[in-house]
């Protein structure tokens, strides 16, 4: 309702309520009070309603928190039959604010947010809005207010006829002249009652916004959409249904990405081409080994982020003309998959290994790795991955065997694997040693209970025991400090530095181990230790501290293991055989005191070593295994990386690459396991013995036959058998050999000399040491070449609130649920399906309920895979949030919808131009087709610098921002009012663009591309199969047309100066809107492009005229200033308060005028004169006449309502 029509309808409840006071009383008893009183009211309601307009935009601030107030309005019942003319006016006023509400919904729909507002083109798409991207949109918004409930309406109603109504109530109101104060006691009364009213019909409107939403998409789910059955033969190209069919009416990612797959691959469009004489491409060769997931389990969302990576990269270079490989396969992961298979057996049957046997056991793990191998396959395939699966390896294939026996004998023989009794990582819950890399060390603050694994108390860490040794032949005690009291069992010394003035009298005596009979402890002297920590005194145990190990061996200790592969005290614990290390913690002290031996225990900040696969303390012990020389290996490697041969991307992963290697230790290969590669290489039994050192008598060989050899000519004249070694390879031994094991080495095959090295491996951060450094070593070593030519590390995978994916937390999310969509209680059932300890489960079960208590929505491949692209920036860890997800379902929606439209403009028998290099008649086509060309440029080159998240910002760009919004939008206009030429033009060029669209995002969306292309007719001469053997839009020079760009742009910026004006003043119909082009060449463009600056400014605008720049200023108009080559203006007389626009152009003037002021002082700064670049300041002073422009346009709208206010 305007400013007008509420104070009609104000004198009209003021008229009404004046005529029924008079058929209460008779002319005569009518007072001067009675007069007074009429009066005051009838200024009284004129004031509300001025008061109504100046406050609006408060009350619909206010309006939300007011709601939960509404309630109060019950007790207020009694009330509403007070004043009619206050009542009425709040009426007015509420009418007031629904206007407000109207203005600022159409402000906010054409801002847009982060998002831009959705195109006309969105009635296609019903209720669904983009996903989060920039980019504003152009064409319109509809949106209109809901309607007030018309109980609430009925209420107020009641409300006001209260008073009006004939009968007693009425007379007896009005039988009595009111005073002064009765009468303001009445109007406060009433005017609180409106409010309230007021709020209730807010709240009405606040509640039937949403629902009419809700009744339009129940109107949706009422049709029922039968579920998608394939018709297509396996393997066959897919049968295109058309448009109308009920599963292809909108896009459903079911229908859409069905059958595609099976096609792809039975069509051999996978593989590599080769040319006639076994070569590669004249384009060159593109080659991925896919990092192969563990056979453990399914693929989380950190192998849909890596894997979506990958074949965008392949896609992207198949379609650039080159051969291209990517190469699947699967990793046995040693620890890993026989962990899991032994909880499995136990859980399932209470069985060990050791009750199946190495034989049997081998077997279950086999059986378990096909099953859970195909299921990997699975998901790989759903996702599109375009791999290569007739060259598919496992890392237990009989050739990747090979590989690993070839490395492990030829590194033996050369003596950079060798064998040696050293202290190890052991895991007592595995029972195998690990290397550095499989151990994480836990941080702690002071004393700390943990769970160990064995243990049904937690166990006390971060705190530092001192006790007592006593020395032998006296009265004297020296103290000693440790974190690990139980390892005393072991203690076989004690340091002290040698100018200690406390100790140098004991250097040389012993001191006398109180639990174990006859071991004594030598006293020593080293500059190792630290005078100022402690007690100056430490006691050594070689055998189980590192540290320790290395000065045991200076001054030539005892090397006493105190525990059991199990993590037993074993023998040498004395009289704690046979208890539980941890257990012995606590029993040890309770001794020390009973001996008068324990001292005190601190708080001590410390790490504690943890398996990173069972969560065992580790333990160190002395172990003889099997080792690699890192160090001469290692310089290689980084010479690789210095001379440019390989390059490691981000910046931040090529340091840590480097500080790794220059710090190398050597590498424990062994590990004390069944499943895995058995390491090739058999102990020599000599009969009647031998003085040969042990580590003399491990002879390798490919075989056990060349093994006899050489132990044969290593003992010639003894007889001996051979007993192979029982354990077997660390995981990262073979999968370190995978870039050249899998295309055939150690044989000499056609892919090994045609597509080794590699091009790029893509993987996480996280294994930058365990693999990939491995990788450069063993790759340079084995072949003399690098495995690959670049290394791309992408982030960390994370939940949506920051932490690590991680099974017993329950935010380990599986790709397939989010193709597919998954129930909550689907989801809690797969847990129960794992292998987690039932406490785990709990704790899972509860994290999805907040995180998904409506299940995980269906969001398809396209979607997933895109959303894992753009969110890949080379830097910080990625918070994954399914919701952004499943909006990129709904650009994929866009995407179908805007192909859809198109298709439906082209006419029976339409066949595209040979080439789409036509420049096109209108600026529309020209502007469109040099964004398309840009596009190519800018995507091409942020996929060559490997700028993931900017390639889906380009492409998204030009999908939603320029295709869908500016040029379909417009090309309505020219197809339904141009010549024949025009829409002969603007056909090809719809085509052109759409083509150049679909293959642009065909790499990020292999499925939803294929769909739609597929239903394109084909360019004469064009018979390409597939979209994926497409040729990537790429720039062309013929297409580039920045002064086309400049023109158009000047369009758009004149249609988003109107669409602003109209939402900012609420001018929703019969809109007059003036462009005023301030210069020839700008008048010129506007003139030839009304009709597209009119439609795209929407249906709102009835009349639009373009003037010169020498007119004067439009009367009674608002003005937007587009640039200084033009300003659009929007005839508001009449239709707004001038009072409150007027403060707000006073705002906006003060705005511009301190950007321009800020601009001038930046130009005219010395400094900037002279350090800043000709071109840099050529555009910065733009952007100053720009802002002046801007002012000058503000300062006369200031001028202009002031004028409209006077008129």
């Amino acid at each position: 309702m305007g400013v007008a029509a509420s104070r009609a309808a104000a004198d009209k409840i003021l008229s009404c309520g004046s005529a029924d006071h008079q058929m209460a009383e008779c002319p005569a008893r009518r007072s001067a009070r009675a007069k007074t009183a009429l009066d005051a009211a009838r200024a009284e309601a004129e004031r509300i309603v001025r008061a109504a307009e100046a406050e609006a935009d408060r009350m619909v601030r206010a309006a939300e928190a007011e709601v939960k107030e509404a309630e109060a309005a019950e007790k207020a019942e009694a009330e509403k039959k007070a004043a009619a003319a206050a009542a009425a006016a709040e009426v007015v006023k509420v009418e007031e604010a629904e206007v407000v509400v109207v203005k600022l919904e159409e402000e906010a729909a054409a801002s847009g947010g982060p998002s831009g507002p959705p195109s006309a083109l969105s009635q296609l798409d019903g209720d669904e809005q983009r996903p989060r991207q920039p980019g504003a949109g152009l064409a319109e918004s509809t949106g209109a207010p809901p309607p007030v409930a018309a109980a609430t309406k009925h209420d107020v109603a009641d409300a006001a006829q209260g008073l009006h109504a004939s009968g007693s109530d009425a007379g007896l109101a009005s039988a009595k002249v009111k005073s002064d104060k009765e009468l303001e006691k009445e109007r406060k009364k009433a005017e609180k009652v409106a409010k309230l009213e007021a709020k209730k019909i807010r709240a009405a409107q606040l509640a039937a916004a949403p629902s009419k939403d809700k009744k339009t998409k129940e109107k949706k789910d009422e049709e029922v959409v039968p579920p998608y059955v394939e018709d297509t033969p396996p393997g066959h190209r897919k049968r295109i249904r058309p448009f109308d069919d009920a599963n292809f009416k909108a896009y459903d990612p079911v229908a859409v990405e069905s059958a595609w797959y099976d096609w792809w691959e039975k069509s051999g469009f996978f593989k590599p081409e080769f040319k006639a004489d076994g070569k590669v491409k004249d384009a060159g060769s593109f080659v991925i080994v896919h990092p192969p997931p563990n056979v453990t389990g399914s693929l989380h969302m950190g192998h849909a982020l890596g894997d979506s990576l990958q074949d965008l990269m392949i896609r992207w270079n198949r379609m650039k003309g080159k051969t291209t490989l990517w190469l699947p396969g699967c990793d046995h992961a040693g620890i890993s998959t026989q962990s899991v298979v032994e909880n499995m057996l136990w859980r399932r049957q209470q069985k060990t290994r050791h009750d199946l046997g190495r034989t049997a056991f081998v077997e279950t793990v086999w059986e378990w790795k096909e099953d859970y191998h195909k299921r990997i396959n699975k998901a790989l395939t759903r996702m599109g991955g375009s791999f290569d699966w007739s060259r598919e390896a496992f890392t237990m294939d009989a050739n990747l065997s090979a590989a690993v026996v070839e490395t492990f004998v030829k590194l033996h023989e050369e003596g950079v694997i060798y064998r040696a009794n050293r202290l190890v990582n052991w895991c007592t819950k595995l029972n195998t040693a690990l290397s550095n890399l499989e151990v994480s060390n836990k941080e702690l603050t002071g004393r700390t209970l943990l769970d160990v694994p064995g243990y049904d108390k937690k166990v006390e860490f971060g705190v530092i025991v001192h006790f007592k040794y006593p020395v032998e032949g006296s009265d004297e005690t020296l103290e000693v400090a440790t974190t690990r009291v139980e390892t005393m069992l072991g203690d076989t010394g004690i340091a002290v530095h040698p100018k200690d003035a406390r100790y140098k009298h004991l250097v040389g005596k012993n001191a006398v181990h109180p639990f174990i009979p006859g071991r004594k402890l030598p006293i020593v002297a080293d500059e190792y230790v630290d005078m100022e920590f402690g007690t100056g005194a430490v006691k050594l145990t070689p055998a189980h501290d590192p540290n320790d190990f290395t000065l045991g061996q200076r001054h030539k200790l005892q090397f006493i293991n105190i525990l059991t592969d199990d993590g037993l005290m074993n023998d040498n614990a004395g009289p704690y055989k046979g208890q539980k290390r941890f257990d012995v913690r606590y029993t040890i002290q309770d001794a020390l005191k009973e001996k008068g031996l324990y001292v005190e225990k601190k708080d001590n900040p410390m790490k504690v070593p943890l398996c990173e696969k069972s969560k065992d303390v580790i333990e160190p012990i002395m172990k003889p295994q099997w080792w690699v020389r890192m160090k001469e290996l290692a310089e290689p490697a980084m010479e690789a990386v210095r001379d440019g041969r390989i390059a490691i991307k981000p910046d931040t992963a090529e340091r840590s690459y480097f500080r790794w290697l220059e710090d190398i230790n050597d590498w424990c290969i062994s590990r004390q396991l069944w499943w895995g590669h058995r390491c090739p290489v058999y102990f020599a039994r000599v009969q009647g013995g031998t003085d040969m050192p042990e580590d003399k008598l491990w002879f390798s060989g490919r075989s056990r036959e060349e093994a006899e050899k050489k132990a044969a000519a290593a003992l010639p004249g003894k007889e001996f058998t051979l007993e192979q070694d029982e354990d077997v390879l660390d995981t990262w031994f073979s999968s370190g050999l995978w870039p050249f094991s899998t295309l055939g080495w150690p044989s000499k095959t056609h892919d090994l000399e045609t597509l080794y090295p590699t091009s790029v491996l893509e993987t996480g951060w996280d294994i930058l040491f365990f693999w990939i450094a491995r990788m450069i070593t063993l790759g340079l070593k084995m072949t003399g070449k690098v495995p690959f030519k670049e290394v791309y590390c992408h982030s960390l995978v994370r939940d949506s609130e920051g932490r690590k994916m991680s099974k017993s937390l329950g935010n380990v999310i599986d790709p397939l649920d989010v193709i597919s969509g998954i129930k909550l209680e689907d989801l809690h059932e797969k847990l129960h399906q794992g292998n987690l300890h039932p406490s785990e489960v709990q704790k899972a079960i509860k994290y999805q309920k907040t995180a998904f208590p409506d299940g995980i929505p269906q969001c398809g491949a396209d979607a997933l895979r895109f959303t894992m692209i753009n969110a890949t920036t080379g830097g910080a860890d990625i918070n994954l949030d399914v919701k952004i997800i499943h909006g990129y379902r709904k650009f994929c929606n866009k995407i179908f919808q805007a192909t859809k439209y198109v298709l439906g403009c082209l006419p029976d028998g339409f066949t595209p131009a040979k080439n789409g290099s036509a420049r096109g008649v209108t600026l529309a086509e020209r502007w469109i087709l040099h964004k398309m060309n840009s596009a190519a440029r800018d995507i091409n080159a942020a996929l060559a610098e490997r700028e993931f998240m900017r390639s889906t910002i380009i492409v998204y760009r030009y999908w939603y921002n320029e295709l869908c919004d500016v040029y379909i939008e417009n090309s309505k206009a020219i197809l339904r009012e141009g010549t024949d030429e025009e829409r002969h033009s603007a056909l090809q060029t719809l085509y052109t663009a759409l083509e150049a669209a679909l293959t642009m995002i065909h790499p990020f969306m292999p499925f939803i591309t294929e769909e739609m292309w597929q239903r394109m007719p084909r360019r004469p001469g064009d018979e390409t199969k597939s979209i994926m053997l497409a040729r990537y839009p790429q720039y062309e020079a013929a297409l580039d047309d920045g002064e086309s760009e400049t023109a158009y742009e000047l369009v758009l910026g004149c249609t988003k100066a109107a669409r602003s004006l109209m939402a900012e003043y609420s001018v929703k119909t019969d809109a007059q809107v003036i462009v005023q082009a301030l210069n020839d060449k700008a008048l010129g463009h506007c003139n030839r492009e009304l009709a597209s600056i009119r439609s795209l400014s929407g249906r709102a605008v009835k009349d639009m005229d373009v003037i010169g720049p020498s007119a004067p200023r439009p009367a009674g108009c608002v003005a937007y200033p587009v640039s200084t080559h033009a300003a659009v203006f929007l005839y508001v007389k009449g239709r707004v308060d001038m009072d409150a626009e007027l403060a707000k152009a006073h705002k906006k003037l003060d705005k511009a005028r301190m950007a321009a002021q800020k601009l001038e002082k930046i130009l005219g700064d010395a400094g900037y004169q002279e350090k800043v670049s000709a071109a840099v300041q050529d555009a910065d002073r733009q952007k100053l006449a720009d802002a002046r422009q801007e002012e000058q346009s503000f300062l006369e709208t200031v001028k202009q309502f002031e004028q409209l206010k006077l008129e």
